[in-house]
């Protein structure tokens, strides 16, 4: 049941039209109309951001070309695309991978979600929670609260850097393996800046934790869905969970994500067992919370985050749980590593075949599907791309029906803040909305085998 703090409350008409809502990544805005009444006559959650086709780009091309090429669907969450491309790859082409090259992944993922998730708590968030516009002005109000979000996240693209290459779009990630492995040096690097990082990240979550009641107070309870691992908090590779369906392998994502395209969105939306779900670190914490590494755990309990949570601006709560267990466990693969030190190893054969691969990777904003299907020569034949913003998009629209009824009769720059915070909490990554469409009679969006591509 929906809730939210009593307040003063204006009983006025009023008319909220946030065009190209700031700090989120893309163009999206929200509509909202109150009559005299305080009944809510409009609400709506907009994606006016143009597509860009990537999976168009994608056909024809060889296998060992796509994983560059999905890398550019995002500038924040490349090394994820890179990592669900290769796994749909390696799957369409029977390609198994080493140990080795799967630790060297999971902490490629694990850099990737700290980066994006101070980033957005630290730089999008926190100027809401401190009454600000932008992060700027913390920089002369908050200057030692907000340096350790600095430090913290210079670490973040440090540790990029040490086991990708780079901080974004990745060169060293191939097919079957590592086109070049990060050094024991960087691997002691990375080490120390790991554990260097903790203290940062208890001073962040100490601010989040004093903070946190000027996050509005409303709850709506929905579908959640995650990757899930018997063995580990899921990210880099598990079942398909959620909390109204039963488990799934990642190759019937199609049976979980059900997309459908609407007049007001150019970003697919996508429907689930109930309707719309959520996905992300909120979804992730009220499936695996219980996989958390000691120190996520503490730092849940300062925060007082405790599963399942209902509250969709915690979102950022659990972004930090989640940074904080993501250290706790790269700290733990590097000691694995520099312990059985690394082999340089020989790529895989590729022998090409007809086939198809689902890859399924949880990146910052949830899970992530990549399906693909090559030809006998290796080219790509056929591309779907599930982002997770677009699974997010229809439960943003029922978050902000529920929520706005409850605010209606609040004076207008209150309402227009709370529905602003509530979709920054979702981290919206709107220009990934990148996709060729297949629409079918019932609106619903499947994979169909396409015409072979011109291998020109």
């Amino acid at each position: 049941m929906a809730k939210a703090a009593k307040e003063k409350t204006v009983s006025t008409a009023k008319k909220i039209n946030v065009h190209y809502l700031t700090r989120v990544e893309g163009h999206g805005n929200i509509i909202a109309e109150v009559d005299e009444a305080g009944t809510v006559t409009a609400c709506r959650w907009e994606i006016p951001e143009a597509p860009r086709f990537f999976e168009a780009m994608m056909l024809g091309r060889t296998y060992h070309d796509v994983h560059h090429i999905a890398s550019r669907i995002c500038g924040i969450c490349s090394i994820g695309h890179q990592l669900a491309s290769l796994q749909a790859t390696e799957e369409a082409l029977g390609i198994m991978v080493s140990e080795q090259t799967l630790a060297l992944r999971k902490l490629a993922l694990h850099g990737e979600n700290i980066q994006s998730h101070l980033l957005h708590v630290g730089y999008l968030v926190l100027p809401d929670l401190l009454g600000v516009d932008s992060v700027i002005p913390l920089a002369t109000t908050h200057r030692e609260e907000l340096l350790h979000v600095v430090k913290a996240r210079a670490m973040s693209n440090e540790f990029c850097r040490l086991v990708s290459g780079r901080t974004t779009h990745p060169q060293r990630l191939m097919v079957g393996g590592m086109a070049k492995l990060p050094t024991l040096d960087d691997l002691h690097r990375l080490r120390t800046i790991l554990v260097e990082s903790l203290p940062e990240m208890r001073a962040v979550v100490d601010l989040f934790a004093a903070v946190k009641g000027n996050f509005p107070d409303f709850t709506r309870e929905t579908e959640y869905v995650g990757l899930t691992s018997p063995s580990e908090y899921g990210l880099y590779w598990g079942e398909v969970a959620s909390t109204a369906a039963p488990r799934r392998p990642a190759a019937q994502y199609q049976d979980v994500a059900r997309e459908y395209c609407l007049p007001s969105s150019s970003a697919k939306w996508a429907r689930g067992a109930d309707g719309p779900y959520m996905v992300g670190a909120l979804a992730r914490f009220n499936l695996n919370s219980g996989q958390l590494h000691p120190g996520a755990v503490e730092a849940a309990q300062k925060l007082g985050l405790k599963a399942p949570c209902f509250n969709p601006y915690y979102i950022s709560l659990a972004q930090i749980v989640e940074v904080v267990h993501s250290i706790e466990d790269a700290v733990i693969l590097t000691d694995r590593l520099l312990e059985r030190g690394l082999r340089q190893e020989k790529a895989p054969v590729v022998r090409c075949k007809p086939g198809r691969g689902v890859g399924a990777v949880e990146v910052p904003r949830g899970i992530l599907f990549h399906a693909y299907e090559y030809d006998e020569n290796g080219r790509m034949t056929h591309a779907d791309c599930v982002i997770p913003t677009n699974q997010n998009h229809a439960n943003i629209q029922k978050d902000l029906e529920a929520l706005t009824p409850l605010i209606a009769r609040q004076d207008k720059a209150a309402v227009e803040l709370k529905l602003s915070m509530l979709v920054r909490a979702y981290d919206p990554c709107i220009s990934c909305s990148t996709h060729r469409l297949d629409l079918s009679e019932d609106g619903l969006v499947r994979f169909v085998p396409a015409k072979k591509a011109d291998p020109k």
